[in-house]
């Protein structure tokens, strides 16, 4: 039986994929009601399905001309 693996994600990955925004943006940004529901809610923070966070990542960034 194969072990199914879940990548997660915390701030600051996402921070890391923003191009180095500040923490607070960061708070900002995953407070926004359409921004993924964490998974988890842990003693050192909140954690995200990667493929969720890079799907909602993509559906903002700006085509490059």
């Amino acid at each position: 039986m194969a072990v199914k693996r879940i990548q997660l994600v915390g701030t600051q990955e996402i921070r890391v994929q923003l191009g180095g925004v500040s923490r607070q943006r960061v708070h900002q940004i995953t407070s926004r009601p359409d921004f993924p529901a964490p998974v988890a809610d842990l003693v050192q923070g909140r954690v995200w399905l990667a493929a969720d966070v890079d799907a909602w990542i993509a559906r903002r960034r700006r085509p490059l001309a």
